[in-house]
């Protein structure tokens, strides 16, 4: 659709709209559960799809990086670091995209981010060596966070308070698909290609995508909201966002969780392959099986927990569970209960997966419920530190070589402790405080009348959180 594509938000920024021109605007308003329209449908399938990018642009290579390591001459930890790049990429360029699209919307960065991510990865496909492949794959990364950062910004658009955190586990459900069909693709990609056709079938996928979002996805950020300022202005929103010590606190929560969670996405090739004996295909599968966990239990975190328990206990419960399996996973690597075998490890690493259904979208719901405005920058202040932490961990579990797991299961259990640790101690989830603090209360409107679901009026059945000041 052209650039200037109509609006679905009905609202700007956080501000209730009262204004019911129409039935198409009224139903696509912040999350309105009375009118899940067509557009809805496909704006969520979009949405879904640009979460994807990350792990479309991992996951799918991760079974070749043991090929990439011989083909290329290189050492296991070197390789590591065309991951490493790439996270480090999407981190920075987020920090870059948040910003531009809280100024000129979310449509224009967006594609624009999609054509650099397509050409970048066509060159990761003829790399001829591995220092131009990490180069490559940084590029990649800058490019690709326009999908990831822009993704949660339109979210925050759209919706509010307890129906922004479910409508972030419908994305999982859409998005875990990507973790699941990536490296089982990839693995079968190996059957009949190498290393190369793996990124030239995500460059397919990039021009799929881009085609996809050029058609279907409208601009969700009214001219009214955007900013007009220039470096000093996103800079001081996000020196704002960063003073509030709740926002922060979620931020580096979900930081560590990502980091936690990515020191298994880098280790476990070589664990299940190199340690563990199983073929390319076995890990994808594996790794499949991992992810179905995830998205399981995404959807009962938005179906059955939120709006039932309170966020902050069920972030907590799923922090818990991702410290008890990382410790599980570092005392079988110690050879506590001597040699496991690859089930018990399996299963340890799928409970892992598993928590990080339940931690992933209410951190990003908590943290973007304190915002009203500048969702692009805080959406980049969310993605950049998750992905720099998790680029940090990806060196460090190949930092013992390719014959044991126990730096894998430090890592991740050091990153799930201070995960924790910044969760309680600058979240400060106890007492009888509302979902989010610091002047912001979690609005529960009304589900019947005519400001009830389906109708017209400016609350529209939408659970908020707004700041009181």
């Amino acid at each position: 659709m052209p650039e200037g594509g109509a609006s679905i938000s009905g609202t700007t920024s956080g501000t209730t709209s009262t204004t019911t021109s129409s039935a198409t605007s009224a139903g696509s308003r912040r999350g309105e559960p009375g009118a899940p329209g067509r557009a809805t449908l496909l704006v969520t399938i979009v949405l879904g799809s640009l979460t994807a990018t990350a792990p479309l642009a991992t996951d799918m290579y991760l079974p070749a990086l043991p090929e990439v390591t011989r083909a290329l001459g290189a050492t296991a930890s070197t390789v590591q670091l065309t991951l490493t790049t790439c996270l480090a990429g999407m981190a920075l360029g987020q920090l870059v995209v948040g910003p531009m699209s809280d100024r000129w919307g979310r449509r224009r960065p967006l594609l624009i981010g999609l054509a650099v991510y397509i050409v970048a990865t066509a060159l990761c496909a003829i790399a001829p060596t591995v220092e131009l492949l990490i180069a490559f794959r940084l590029a990649q990364g800058l490019a690709g966070a326009a999908g990831i950062v822009i993704a949660r910004a339109v979210v925050r658009d759209l919706y509010d308070g307890v129906a922004m955190a479910r409508f972030f586990s419908t994305l999982m459900l859409i998005s875990g698909v990507a973790p699941v069909v990536a490296p089982l693709i990839g693995g079968q990609l190996l059957r009949v290609t190498d290393w190369r056709g793996v990124f030239v079938v995500l460059t397919l996928l990039g021009v799929l995508m881009a085609a996809v979002v050029w058609v279907k996805l409208p601009e969700t950020l009214e001219p009214a909201a955007r900013h007009g300022g220039g470096v000093g202005e996103a800079l001081g929103s996000m020196r704002r966002l960063l003073a509030d010590r709740a926002f922060s606190g979620y931020v580096l929560t979900g930081g560590f969780a990502f980091a936690c969670l990515f020191a298994y996405v880098a280790a476990s090739p070589f664990v299940i392959q190199e340690i563990y004996g199983a073929s390319p295909q076995t890990f994808s599968l594996l790794f499949g099986i991992n992810s179905v966990g995830l998205m399981v239990m995404g959807q009962i975190n938005g179906k059955v927990l939120v709006g039932r328990v309170r966020l902050d206990r069920v972030l907590g419960l799923g922090l818990a569970v991702v410290v008890a399996a990382a410790t599980a996973i570092l005392l079988m690597a110690l050879g506590v209960f001597g040699d496991v075998g690859l089930v018990p490890m399996a299963v340890a690493l799928f409970v892992l997966m598993s928590a990080m259904g339940i931690t992933m979208p209410n951190t990003q719901a908590l943290a973007l419920m304190r915002v009203k405005h500048s969702a692009g920058s805080a959406s980049a202040l969310l993605g950049t530190s998750s992905f720099l932490i998790g680029a940090l961990a990806s060196p460090l579990v190949g930092i013992a070589g390719e014959d044991t797991a126990v730096p894998m299961a430090v890592v991740q259990l050091a990153a799930a402790l201070v995960a924790l640790a910044c969760f309680v101690g600058m979240c400060r989830p106890w007492g009888g405080r509302t979902d989010t603090d610091d002047g912001i209360t979690l609005r529960r409107r009304a589900a019947d009348g005519p400001g009830g679901p389906g109708g017209t009026g400016a609350a529209g059945g939408t659970e908020r959180a707004e700041a009181d000041s």
